[in-house]
């Protein structure tokens, strides 16, 4: 009986080490955001899960969020690190609920290991857009950086008052006047976001 039972424990150990190896080449990475400090009071219930399909040429990073304020408009980011000061950020798209408090959404692009951004020189930048975070009119310069994280967003902050959560002015959205952060992955390490573990296919 003992020897049976030190067969189980050491056959459940080498199962559990496998399991949380890194993701093979083309191995669905499905994970879930946390919600961010500001909106634990006001939205409790809310949940997201992330699933992304690798590919070589592309990957489809699928979005699913419940239990948010019905039909609103949330802005997704690709971030550096997923609490302030966010570090380096860029703008995937919107997720918009419906009557329910639900959204899916699919975004194309590149969510793997080889997610980064770079500015090799600086250069003039359009300005588009003033206010408390107006445009710069040009760009620092930079190394690559690899960015890991997502974070979601209220697109304005009238909706996040409107659900009773703070109705802080932040940048992230597509005219920098945006509401708090709903969802970010600092369930994850700031240096080991979980782009990281989607692995590269084969070119």
């Amino acid at each position: 009986m003992m020897k049976q039972l030190q067969y189980l424990v050491a056959a459940g150990a080498i199962s559990l080490a496998l399991t949380a190896g890194p993701l093979a080449a083309g191995e669905k990475n499905t994970f879930t955001m946390q919600l961010s400090a500001g909106a634990k009071t006001c939205l409790k219930n809310a949940t997201a899960t992330v699933s992304i399909r690798p590919s070589a040429a592309v990957d489809v990073m699928s979005i699913d969020v419940d239990g948010l304020p019905v039909n609103t408009n949330f802005n997704v980011f690709v971030i550096q690190v997923p609490k302030s000061p966010f570090g380096v950020a860029w703008y995937q798209g919107d997720l918009v609920t419906d009557k329910n408090g639900h959204a899916h959404q699919e975004f194309i692009g590149r969510f793997n290991i080889e997610t980064f951004s770079t500015a090799q020189g600086p250069a003039p930048a359009p300005i588009v857009f003033d206010g408390p975070f107006p445009d710069a009119a040009f760009n620092p310069v930079f190394n690559p950086i690899q960015m890991y994280h997502l974070g979601v967003w209220f697109d304005s902050p009238t909706d996040a008052q409107n659900a009773t959560c703070p109705a802080t002015v932040t940048p992230f959205g597509g005219n920098h006047q945006a509401g708090i952060q709903v969802f970010n992955t600092a369930n994850f390490p700031d240096d080991h976001g979980p782009l990281k573990d989607t692995a590269v296919t084969t070119k």
